[in-house]
């Protein structure tokens, strides 16, 4: 599989460039889920990125690069479950 180095934006993860999976057309996925473990157990907490394109070419509009924004009001898609 390949990664594409990926900026995030916003939320906790703001500022880190981390590899992410990209699929056959050389796109990551829409959304990307943090999930963080809560402390003393206190149910835990998923953050939220959306896909955007970074830039975007000036004739064609298309886009050039991607990152990832901080979501805060996005329900996590999948359920993520504390792994043993």
């Amino acid at each position: 599989m390949r990664s594409e180095e990926t900026p995030f934006v916003g939320g906790p993860l703001d500022g880190r460039v981390l590899p992410v999976l990209v699929g056959p057309t050389g796109k990551p996925p829409r959304t990307y889920e943090v999930p963080v473990p809560g402390a003393d157990g206190a149910p835990e907490t998923v953050y939220v990125y959306r896909l955007e394109a970074a830039e975007q070419t000036r004739l064609l509009r298309l886009p050039r690069g991607w990152r990832y924004v901080y979501a805060p009001d996005a329900e996590p898609r999948h359920a993520h479950r504390r792994r043993s």
